[in-house]
């Protein structure tokens, strides 16, 4: 849909859509603020079904990476005095971290991903919190996934739904040109 210059596109849609979900269902099971789970849901929403998938998994297997580097970056926060000191150098150590384990993993996909959760929960831990808070943050990962992935498979663009369209075709005729040669045979062995 074209507004002059502005197009509203499906794919558009689908991800407003997604972080509608996300709202609405934090709202609904009182799991505090959805900013985790929305991010997630418009970074894994892709234009169909299987690049989101793929970008999901890459997305969960990042933000995993980068939660737990941020539980790892609370426990050695937590040991040393000087708090601003710990910060300045225990972040950007792990933000390395973040990006060569997730090199080691092949999911140069997901480091984007991490690194941000990872920078996400380490400078938004509440002073009471711990490992649960960064748990919780990698499950939102996994419930903005779910939506986008949701999303794309309930509503497909008009292009997947030629492209199955025309696979199922192809699937037909080679199904019938298998008929074809089974009567092909029987009309030559009726002949004999």
């Amino acid at each position: 849909m074209h507004y002059g210059r502005f197009h509203l596109g499906l794919r558009t849609l689908k991800t407003a859509l997604a972080v509608m979900a996300c709202i609405i269902f934090f709202h609904l099971t009182d799991r505090g603020s959805p900013m985790v789970a929305t991010l997630s849901a418009v970074f894994a929403l892709r234009e169909d079904l299987p690049t989101t998938i793929d970008f999901g998994k890459s997305r969960i297997l990042g933000n995993t990476v980068g939660g737990l580097n941020a539980f790892f970056y609370y426990l050695l926060h937590q040991e040393i005095a000087n708090k601003a000191l710990a910060e300045t150098l225990l972040i950007p150590l792990f933000v390395a971290l973040t990006i060569i384990i997730s090199i080691s993993l092949n999911n140069q996909a997901g480091i984007i991903g991490g690194v941000a959760t990872l920078l996400f929960i380490t400078f938004s831990i509440p002073k009471d919190e711990s490992f649960l808070y960064a748990f919780h943050r990698v499950i939102d990962t996994f419930i903005g996934t779910f939506f986008a992935i949701s999303m794309n498979y309930v509503i497909k663009s008009p292009l997947e739904d030629k492209t199955e369209t025309i696979h199922e075709k192809l699937v037909k005729i080679s199904n019938k040109e298998k008929e074809i040669e089974q009567l092909k045979q029987e009309i030559k062995e009726l002949k004999k």
